[in-house]
């Protein structure tokens, strides 16, 4: 499976946190998987920590680039994909992944059900 992470995900992959959970655990660590990050997490992650909303571990990047992932930047047609989506979801940097998911054939995994209300390949985990 080609697999896009949702945010939470990648930063409790990195974290090595509980809230990962055995089933996402289980998807993320098979070498069968071709494993995706977004840009637009990094974003994401970034912004939340510069307000305070969040604390990345101090080796957050550099481990994330010990890692297999394949990173996915943010292309004009990725913003061009956006136009397509209903609003069912608020938040700019799910709708990205979410158009990004669309857009590159991948499995968005997640925990958010809303993902689910898009015509959208998605995991929930």
């Amino acid at each position: 499976m080609r697999i896009l992470l949702d945010t939470h995900f990648l930063l409790w992959w990195i974290a090595g946190a509980r809230e990962l959970g055995d089933n996402a655990r289980t998807i993320i660590a098979n070498p069968e998987n071709l494993i995706f990050y977004s840009a637009a997490s990094l974003w994401e992650l970034r912004i939340k920590e510069g307000t305070g909303k969040l604390e990345l571990p101090e080796d957050f990047f550099s481990a994330l680039s010990q890692e297999a992932f394949e990173a996915l930047a943010v292309t004009a047609r990725h913003t061009e994909g956006l136009r397509k989506l209903p609003f069912h979801h608020r938040d700019p940097f799910d709708r990205m992944l979410i158009a990004q998911a669309r857009l590159e054939n991948l499995t968005l995994l997640t925990r958010d059900q809303v993902v689910t209300l898009y015509d959208v390949q998605s995991m929930l985990a």
